[in-house]
């Protein structure tokens, strides 16, 4: 009975990842099958001829605690090519440090050159970065509102490169595609860009394409006010405003249009604890999204595939608890199963292999080729992207239990390096839950070697790496920080 119950728990477990590996593949085919049309899409409508014919646009820029990259912000939006008399700059300062003083100073010296520009602060932080979104709409003039993130680089020609896309009056939103200016700065931002390219090169692309929803990733987009106000404007009862708006506008009717030809750079966090709570943020408010949305997704108007590319675009982050549960059953699996032959290892651990990790390599090579990169790439940074998903698995599990017991929540800012580095740091806690996983996956390598499930060792030895990478990660980068800060109180003490 034990050895039924086991088996059943294991392998289905196995076959909804591999359900949700599967997907990514049918994302794939959805690139190829749409390439054509791709190509037409990424040219955009003419551009109007003449300035005075062009829309006046806001640009807003909330921030919170950004001192070492609010003044790259706002000299990159200073040099934003657009006639000054259609051009409104928001600063939405939700600050309580010395970002208010920078930010105000180069908001001055852009008025001076003429550029309006309007330094805003709100008298509390409600609502966080929603509430600081929809105060500013309340007394913006533009009829069309750009967003760009703390950390991002806007480019000259942004806006006379999306703009036009909105004289189709079914237009209510533009995103542009997510550049990484830090790239190469170590293995943990590579592995980054590989895994924010797979979605915007291929996820973006294939839902655009194809007609399916697909949402504003909260920076780097137009938004039509419009839209917003007819969606039920920015809410904060989730902790991604981005998402849980895009879906009520496109259930309005609002049509998306996706932009990889314009392309905005930005910061990568450049440590695993940063990291982390941005992915934490990201994890608990889709799954808080779904909550809130996925039942009125399912009973609308849309057609069969837009609702079934809606719940795997809702849904994905409970693969991490799935991913925790199967390395904790790997090694009882592998104690009271017998050792399976070759035939039913190649008809049935193969194909789920396959369908787990063969699809990961098929979507992040597209990514990399659709850039003008080596898709091979993508495969020799599989295994680190593997290892970094599962070893982030267990505090991502924490999140979609979070999502699922509350709503709304601390919107917590993730860390910018920018011009200083230390001045701001995520805390986490030492990663015992990481370790212990680790621990329990390196019996489970020695047990699949020792009764011949030889397709189990990749994954127990997959696992064990995975949760002991991302363990190390944190425990140096905290005790870094906590020597830092140590230093840092030593000195002051002196110095008093």
């Amino acid at each position: 009975m034990l050895h039924t119950l086991l088996f059943v728990a294991y392998f289905g477990v196995l076959l909804i990842l591999s359900g949700y590996g599967l997907h990514r593949s049918h994302l794939v085919i959805l690139c190829h099958r749409y390439a054509r049309r791709m190509k037409w899409l990424r040219r955009g409508p003419d551009r109007p001829s003449l300035d005075s014919d062009l829309p006046y646009v806001t640009i807003q820029l909330p921030l919170y605690n950004e001192a070492t990259v609010a003044v790259r912000l706002l000299s990159h939006v200073a040099k934003i090519d657009y006639p000054r008399d259609r051009l409104e700059i928001q600063v939405l300062d939700d600050s309580n440090d010395e970002t208010q003083s920078i930010a105000k100073k180069q908001v001055d010296k852009m008025i001076a050159e003429g550029i309006d520009a309007v330094y805003v602060r709100r008298p509390d932080r409600v609502g966080y970065k929603a509430g600081a979104l929809d105060f500013g709409l309340k007394q913006c003039k533009g009829a069309l509102v750009a967003i760009f993130d703390a950390d991002f680089l806007p480019q000259p020609e942004f806006l006379r490169a999306i703009v036009s896309e909105f004289q189709d009056p079914t237009v209510g939103m533009v995103q542009a595609r997510w550049g990484h200016m830090n790239r190469d700065h170590s293995l943990l931002t590579r592995v980054q860009a590989l895994m924010l390219d797979g979605h915007h090169l291929v996820e973006n692309r294939a839902r655009f394409a194809a007609g399916r929803l697909f949402n504003f990733s909260g920076t780097g987009g137009m938004w039509r006010k419009e839209a917003i106000h007819e969606a039920g404007g920015w809410q904060h009862d989730t902790l991604t405003e981005d998402l849980d708006l895009s879906y009520r506008a496109q259930l309005k009717g609002w049509r998306f249009v996706y932009r990889e030809d314009v392309m905005t750079p930005a910061e990568l966090p450049e440590d695993v604890s940063a990291l982390r709570a941005q992915q934490y943020r990201w994890a608990k408010g889709t799954v808080q999204t779904a909550r809130k949305l996925l039942g009125r997704v399912l009973r609308s108007h849309l057609t069969i595939p837009q609702r079934i590319e809606a719940m795997f675009h809702l849904t994905p982050h409970f693969a991490y608890p799935l991913m925790v549960l199967l390395s904790v059953l790997l090694l009882p699996a592998l104690i009271l199963s017998p050792a399976t032959d070759t035939w039913t290892m190649v008809l049935i651990d193969l194909p789920l292999c396959i369908g787990t990790t063969g699809s990961l390599a098929i979507f992040y090579g597209v990514a990399e080729h659709a850039q003008g990169r080596k898709a091979a790439l993508a495969v020799w940074r599989l295994p680190a992207l593997i290892a970094l998903g599962v070893g982030m698995a267990p505090h991502l599990t924490k999140a979609v239990w979070d999502g699922l017991q509350s709503m709304s929540g601390e919107f917590v800012r993730t860390p910018k390096k920018g011009a200083k580095e230390g001045r701001y740091r995520a805390y986490a806690s030492l990663p015992m839950t990481e370790l212990a996983l680790g621990i329990l996956s390196a019996f489970s390598v020695v047990a699949s070697v020792q009764t011949g499930h030889w397709f189990a060792t990749p994954f127990a030895a997959m696992f064990t790496f995975g949760y002991a990478y991302v363990a190390a990660l944190v425990i140096l980068e905290q005790t870094a920080r906590r020597r830092l800060v140590a230093a840092q109180t030593a000195t002051v003490r002196v110095a008093g």
